[in-house]
């Protein structure tokens, strides 16, 4: 596992390398040449029913699914078709070739049972490497997957079921993943052996729902995902990654739409998001893990999607430890007084990496709750660490929004780094609040306006 890891770690080093290399001399170039590289891969054009291996509606049809996968994998590839209907299943794991595909109308119900989820594999809580249940959709180490179709994956997570592991004021009573948490996060501190790191059977550390792990050519698209567990789309250490047309409405504890995490040349178009947690949260691993594994996320391009509910639209962190660079977010809409930030940072002192080269342009943002620009490095361990954040080249242009709280919220800390923000062309409507920026350098304003409303007179 150590070895693979290493290997994984120096071949993205390697591309970076040459993409660096190769790089155009300005932003619009650089995205271009990112667009030209993604492309969603293609399958044979052949079906294989999942009817034709034995599931039937109402029962567990997990073998059928499982069945039909490897049936389509050994011929070389195709479609595995869910028909219309609701289809009970645990785990699903794809394999190279294979494109899962939902009918209109169809709809792969996940048992909520937490034994369907074994044996337990190789994935990451939070940014940290363990052996721990299943993501309801998992891959690992395929190339060119696909889930696509009209149909819905239901995760059945809800107030009973997934969900209250998170603990907190909200979930009282029953086993929560604080000891697992916390015993974690000390492994990784003392840079325990991840097959050592074992949390399946007995523990509370809730899976990801589709999560592609060190794959190459990913597409997901068309499809409807309700009721995650937890994070709902986690690439995890891929490249040549499209989310296309996905629609994501899951408000349970940690339900970020579509967290990209130490991935690269990834496209996310033409999606709604509405979420229990950030919209979109791209990170690179969390503490020791992200360091050790050293992969970065970078070429990334998000546009033309509607964000909603949620902390973030479009979040960096707080799992950046490996790096984040060269995101690229265009022509999206967000509009929810309960959507937090449109644009957010977050990391501390444990977490550190350098976060560079965003770009922000042609957004239309209605009502965001806080901060249209919110930047968090006072996020949960704060100052206290020897690992100190980098947050630089941030572009904001063309930007409008009709109601915030404030322009930006910007809270850092003494030695942490965050610098070489710009606003340009952008026009803010409806602010409450004056700016607050500390311990960063002020960003600038460049033909940008901001119209604060009047302060309400005390009575």
């Amino acid at each position: 596992m150590k070895s693979t890891t290493s290997l994984t770690a120096i071949t993205f080093a390697l591309l970076a390398a040459a993409s660096s290399a190769v790089r155009g001399e300005t932003p619009a170039a650089d995205e271009k040449a990112i667009l030209s590289r993604i492309q969603a891969p293609a399958f044979p054009a052949r079906d294989f029913l999942i009817t034709e291996h034995g599931a039937n509606e109402g029962e567990d049809a997990s073998e059928a699914i499982a069945k039909t996968i490897r049936a389509c994998h050994n011929a070389g590839g195709g479609r595995v078709v869910v028909p219309k209907g609701t289809w009970i299943t645990g785990a699903v794991r794809l394999f190279s070739g294979v494109n899962l595909h939902l009918e209109e109308g169809a709809k792969l119900k996940f048992d909520p049972d937490p034994n369907k989820y074994l044996p337990a594999v190789l994935t990451r809580f939070e940014g940290m490497e363990i052996i721990g249940y299943s993501p309801l959709i998992y891959a690992f180490e395929q190339e060119n997957v696909a889930i696509t179709g009209k149909g819905t994956l239901d995760g059945s997570a809800d107030q009973k079921n997934w969900w209250p592991w998170k603990g907190g004021d909200e979930y009282q009573g029953g086993p929560n993943q604080q000891a697992d948490r916390d015993k974690l996060e000390q492994q990784v501190a003392d840079d325990v052996p991840v097959k050592e790191r074992n949390y399946g059977e007995g523990h509370y550390l809730r899976p990801s729902f589709i999560e592609p792990h060190r794959c190459k050519n990913v597409l997901i698209e068309g499809v409807t995902v309700i009721n995650a567990p937890m994070w709902v789309i986690h690439p995890l250490l891929c490249s040549n990654v499209t989310v296309r047309g996905v629609s994501v409405r899951s408000h349970g504890p940690n339900n970020d739409g579509c967290d990209p995490e130490s991935c690269r040349d990834v496209l996310i178009e033409n999606c709604v998001f509405d979420t229990g947690d950030d919209c979109i949260a791209i990170k690179s691993g969390r503490n020791n893990d992200g360091r050790r594994v050293g992969v970065p996320s970078e070429n990334i391009i998000i546009r033309d999607c509607t964000m909603r509910d949620g902390h973030g639209g479009v979040t960096m962190g707080s799992e950046v430890s490996g790096d984040v660079r060269n995101i690229f977010i265009s022509d999206c809409r967000l509009d929810s007084p309960e959507l937090d930030h449109a644009f957010r940072f977050k990391s501390n002192a444990m977490r550190g990496g350098m976060v560079e080269n965003i770009y922000f342009r042609d957004i239309q943002i209605g009502v965001v709750k806080k901060a249209v620009l919110g930047v968090e490095f006072d996020y949960e361990e704060g100052a206290n660490g020897p690992h100190m954040p980098v947050l630089r080249h941030v572009r904001i242009e063309r930007v409008a929004a009709e109601s915030c709280d404030q322009v930006v919220s910007i809270t850092g800390f003494q030695a942490a780094r965050i610098s070489d923000i710009h606003f340009k062309d952008c026009t803010f409507q409806g602010v409450k609040e004056a700016d607050v920026v500390e311990h960063a350098e002020a960003p600038v304003m460049e033909n940008t306006t901001v119209e604060t409303l009047p302060k309400k007179k005390k009575p």
